[in-house]
């Protein structure tokens, strides 16, 4: 595994400017797409929104350097909001919370040299595709009120549950009933209906199959709106539900955007506490979605987690020095960056880039994008990763697949992503135990001879069907005890099996046992089993 995944970053680097062609078009894209979320997650994180666009612009130029993984695009994520929103409250100053952010990063490189990230491949795919199913619904439900012109939350905010008392659906009840744009419609539904025509009609030669989609979307959008403010200005769209980047007028207002950490409050316990909550919330999330990233990946690339968490601690550190709230790879805006067409991890770069240039140049111009457009790319987005063929294949694979993908959707999408995980992960496990209490043990007697069969490894779930079927074993026995087909037979196991050779003799049974250095020895077997022949 480490070979394979050492020639892939081979072939990643020497192939990096190698698909610009694509990675150009879709960095735009992913800017886009990045822009409004980086200002959602830290207004909800409490932050300065300037925050939220300094670490999507880490995100992309510092974690897409360090990183090796070609389409997994990172900034702030929804997943963190309330964990920084309750470290900001309860920090002393802003500034003491990026100690805490930086701190985080130096755990995250801890993480990697201990070769934390090889966690993630332990996730069940069913419950991985699950959560890429979640991540969809979740972007349509979401987006839906600001597609017709409800921005009572941020763009970024995937919590079904929300502070005001209310849910997504009523959300969205609440929006078609009292809040319902009209200027905001015509430019969603056509937006969405392009999309989705572009999607197949989009040319496979000459330089229009580079154009993206979501670019002309946007560009469309500022010109409707801009269209209906001088032919029917009552439906134009007003500037709440429009893109709100800060606008710094002078270098000076610029520089002061930025924060530096407190490090005279390195001895707090509480910074090194909410350091290291940050550090393996942040951790967890990465390799999630990292994985999920791998499973939708075009070319079915793996990528190094480990790298990953050295690269996101990088990005952290960064963060923090510079003002930034947590960064993480997220799924969202790689899913977007997929779905773009990107081929290497320069699209995630250039995307950081994009930002940067233009919130010092042009955030007058972002300020013209509706976030109805923005909420149609969105939806888009949503839709490729909850098509209705995904839950056919997973149910087509039977009960053991669906009901961890199943659970995992239902899960995330009512409580967040990490527990949602979690959830499907112990479901899946369920399952997996599930399978390792069916018979593994065969017997069969004929006349005065038996054979006892392990079909498959022994592991201490097996202790009681062993002992059941070796007590069953009828006195005066030839007994064979067949453990070829295990490759490991754990000590529970062999004390039993040791246990019945020693009192074979009282019953008169003769004990064959074959296996490993069993097979090359035909004589009965009565010395006790060693852990070095069978473990």
């Amino acid at each position: 595994m480490a070979v394979r995944i050492a020639e892939q970053e081979s072939c990643v680097d020497r192939g990096f400017f190698a698909s610009w062609r694509n990675d150009v078009p879709a960095s735009i894209v992913v800017a886009l797409v990045a822009l409004p979320l980086c200002l959602g997650v830290a207004l909800a994180s409490g932050a300065p929104l300037f925050a939220g666009l300094i670490s999507g612009i880490v995100g992309g130029i510092v974690v897409g350097a360090l990183s090796r993984a070609p389409l997994s695009v990172s900034g702030p994520a929804a997943g963190l909001t309330t964990i920084v929103l309750a470290a900001i409250e309860a920090m002393p100053t802003y500034q003491v919370f990026l100690l805490a952010v930086c701190l985080a990063g130096v755990f995250q490189l801890v993480f990697s040299l201990t070769r934390a990230g090889v966690l993630a491949e332990f996730v069940p795919s069913s419950v991985i595709t699950g959560m890429l199913a979640a991540i969809g619904i979740i972007l349509i439900l979401k987006q839906v009120p600001h597609a017709i012109g409800y921005d009572g939350d941020f763009i970024g905010d995937f919590k079904f549950f929300q502070s005001d008392g209310g849910n997504t659906l009523t959300t969205i009840a609440r929006a078609l009933r009292e809040d319902f744009v009209w200027g905001a419609v015509l430019i969603a539904v056509p937006s969405l209906l392009f999309l989705f025509w572009w999607d197949k009609a989009k040319p496979k030669d000459g330089p229009l199959k580079l154009l993206p989609g979501p670019l002309v979307v946007v560009a469309a959008g500022v010109l409707a709106n801009w269209m209906l403010g001088l032919a029917a200005p009552a439906l134009q769209v007003r500037p709440s539900h429009l893109v709100q980047v800060p606008v710094a007028r002078s270098p000076g207002e610029v520089l002061n955007l930025f924060s530096l950490p407190d490090f005279s409050a390195i001895l707090n316990p509480l910074v090194w506490t909410t350091a290291l909550t940050i550090a393996i919330v942040a951790s967890l999330e990465s390799l999630l979605s990292l994985k999920a990233v791998d499973e939708i990946d075009p070319k079915r690339r793996v990528s190094d987690k480990n790298r990953e968490l050295l690269a996101q601690g990088g990005g952290n550190i960064v963060a923090g020095l510079l003002g930034g709230i947590p960064v993480t790879s997220v799924i969202v805006r790689s899913s977007a960056n997929v779905g773009a067409g990107a081929g290497s991890r320069l699209s995630t770069i250039l995307h950081g880039f994009w930002l940067l240039l233009s919130v010092l140049l042009i955030p007058l111009v972002l300020n013209l994008i509706p976030l109805s457009a923005l909420a149609a790319i969105l939806i888009a987005t949503g839709y490729k990763l909850t098509k209705p063929i995904l839950y056919r294949e997973r149910y087509g694979k039977g009960w053991s697949q669906f009901i961890p993908f199943a659970v995992t959707i239902a899960a995330i999408l009512f409580t967040d992503l990490l527990i949602g995980i979690l959830i499907g992960l112990f479901i899946g496990f369920v399952f997996v135990i599930a399978r390792n209490f069916r018979p593994s043990i065969s017997h069969v007697s004929s006349g005065d001879a038996s054979m006892v069969r392990a079909r498959r490894n022994l592991y201490f779930i097996h202790k009681y069907e062993l002992q059941k079927v070796l007590a069953s074993v009828p006195d005066g026995q030839d007994v064979l005890i067949d453990l070829s087909a295990a490759s490991y037979v754990d000590l529970d196991n062999i004390d039993i099996i040791n246990a019945f050779i020693a009192g074979a003799p009282f019953r008169r049974i003769s004990v064959l046992v074959k296996g490993d250095t069993a097979d090359h020895d035909p004589r009965p077997v009565r010395t006790p089993l060693t852990e070095t022949r069978f473990a």
